[in-house]
């Protein structure tokens, strides 16, 4: 038995709302769904609710993907591609519950710390996505990156909107800290970010140095323990311990000095590290 579906004129009008209200995907659909009308298979409220499902997830989709852009996210790593089970220091139940986004309504602060190729900026890179799906702001820079756009702006004298960009974000992933050496007057700029951002915006920062490191970090110990205080206070650490996700097929020819290199700086990351916060750095478990 046919349903009826209205007359031609009905469905070309139906056509040109679509068109008006610029639904591409509900117009994509409409044929099929009208099919669906007149063969029984649809009652006309599920074919309005496919129309409009289609195309809020055409529309979201959209969104995510201009909003990955804007981030800087360009590179699709998601938590649900992470092997946890390569790196069993990592507790898992811990990442997911980070994943709930409730450490960037609290405008916390994340560390990822562990040796090189452990999974750090892949974690990072995983929660701003899920912050970018939430509708949130995300901006993702490695930590010379920033320094050299605030370098360029304090040249330019640019430097209050700059700062003012880097600090509107809700989320500001700092990826990299302490692999590269700094510019000239960096540490202090990247204080200013820093004091600026300070229980007002959420940041996540990952490093393969201990936190008793960044005074060589930022060549300046008064700096980095400026830094310190404001990065350990509302802070969960994620130390990671393991070995290289990357080198995994090829550990065998890793030279035996590199090897030996990374288990030393891996057992001092593990020990107590830098000037005491103002309060303890909190497990988002707790």
């Amino acid at each position: 038995m046919s349903v009826h579906t209205g007359s031609a004129s009905t469905l070309e009008s139906v056509r040109s709302n679509l068109v008006g209200l610029r639904m591409a995907r509900a117009l994509e659909m409409l044929d099929a769904m009208v099919k669906g009308l007149e063969q029984g298979e649809l009652s006309p409220l599920e074919a309005i609710d496919v129309l409009l499902s289609e195309e809020l997830t055409m529309r979201e989709n959209r969104r995510v993907k201009v909003a990955l852009m804007t981030s800087r996210l360009t590179q699709i790593k998601t938590l649900e591609q992470y092997d946890f089970s390569f790196q069993p220091s990592i507790d898992r139940n811990q990442i997911l519950t980070l994943a709930h986004l409730g450490f960037i309504e609290r405008k916390e602060v994340v560390h990822f710390l562990g040796p090189p190729g452990t999974g750090k900026s892949h974690l990072a890179i995983g929660l701003g996505i899920e912050a970018v799906k939430a509708g949130k702001s995300v901006y993702l820079a490695t930590l010379a990156e920033i320094i050299a756009s605030l370098v360029k702006a304090e040249r330019e004298g640019t430097l209050p909107g700059r700062i003012r960009f880097l600090t509107r974000t809700a989320l500001l992933i700092i990826d990299e800290v302490g692999y590269l050496p700094l510019e000239r007057g960096g540490a202090h700029l990247f204080f200013q970010l820093i004091n600026a951002r300070y229980e007002k915006g959420a940041i996540i920062l990952t490093s393969n140095r201990g936190f008793a490191e960044w005074g060589e970090i930022f060549g300046d110990r008064v700096i980095a323990a400026a830094l310190l205080d404001r990065l350990l206070h509302h802070a969960v650490v994620v130390q990671i311990d393991g070995n290289s996700y990357r080198l995994r097929e090829h550990a065998a020819l890793m030279p035996e000095n590199l090897k030996t290199a990374a288990a030393g700086k891996e057992k001092r990351m593990g020990q107590p590290r830098g000037r005491p916060p103002r309060q303890e750095a909190r497990s988002v478990l707790a």
